[in-house]
């Protein structure tokens, strides 16, 4: 909802249009309402899949990491397909989709191969042996379809996740910072204040969250049942702690 909708009172969801700034330049959220022209609604849903765990489109062409196949590449053959059943619901948009407006060279999409070859594997991950059950669960919603680490884990120069600073926030999208999601940034907020900040967008000391995040929680995380919000909090207690970085 968020990334496929203008930002714009009165903006059709899903229909596209959404701008994303980033150090390669403009992109734009593309409409993916089941339109058969301007939309997915020629796609079949061996190309839904394809797109989410291969980052391809259905020609092939490689899709920019601003869309975040590399969280929804684990994404479960099941929830792929309840997603795509869900999206063939929506109503139908006629919205053309805008060009991004990216610097040289980063607009030569062929090069994007060279990107995944260092930066993604794809397909699901198998479960930690050492996570209950709770941390697995919270594991999947936070890494594959909360895509977490998008937004709260540190990019290097060439845009690929620095692994070894896994949802530890610093530098996030659009020049923004963005909290530490680790123990380190956690431990002062009980389950129960995280809890409900992920509900209300409200923080323990009255504050309230950032655009970005508020959108978030509106959208998608105070739609989590209470037992996946309980394994989402389980999951990020499980975390290493990793330091924060200094500005």
């Amino acid at each position: 909802m968020g990334c496929h909708t203008r930002d714009a009172q009165g903006a059709e969801p899903y229909a596209g249009g959404r701008a994303l700034d980033t150090p390669f330049g403009r992109f734009y959220g593309p409409n993916i309402t089941p339109h058969p022209t301007a939309g997915i609604g020629r796609w079949r849903e061996q190309d839904f899949r394809r797109a989410l765990r291969d980052g391809e489109g259905p020609d092939g062409a490689h899709f920019y990491p601003a869309f975040p196949y590399t969280s929804f590449t684990q994404i479960t053959d099941a929830d792929l397909q309840d997603l795509w059943a869900y999206f063939r619901t929506l109503a139908p948009s006629g919205r053309k989709n805008q060009a991004h407006e990216l610097r040289f060279p980063f607009g030569w999409r062929a090069l994007v191969w060279l990107w995944k070859l260092v930066y993604f594997t794809p397909g699901p991950r198998a479960p930690v042996a050492s996570r209950s059950p709770a941390q697995t669960r919270g594991a999947y919603l936070v890494n594959a379809l909360g895509h977490c680490g998008e937004c709260h884990t540190p990019r290097n120069a060439l845009g690929g996740p620095r692994r070894e600073r896994y949802l530890a926030g610093g530098a996030g999208p659009e020049g923004k910072r963005v909290p530490n999601l680790t123990p380190t940034g956690l431990k002062q907020w009980s389950d129960a204040e995280l809890t409900d900040f992920l509900v209300t967008g409200l923080t323990p000391d009255g504050d309230i969250a950032a655009q970005a995040m508020g959108e978030v929680i509106r959208n998608t995380t105070s739609q989590l049942t209470p037992s996946d919000l309980a394994a989402a909090v389980a999951y990020l207690r499980s975390l290493p702690a990793v330091a924060d970085e200094p500005r």
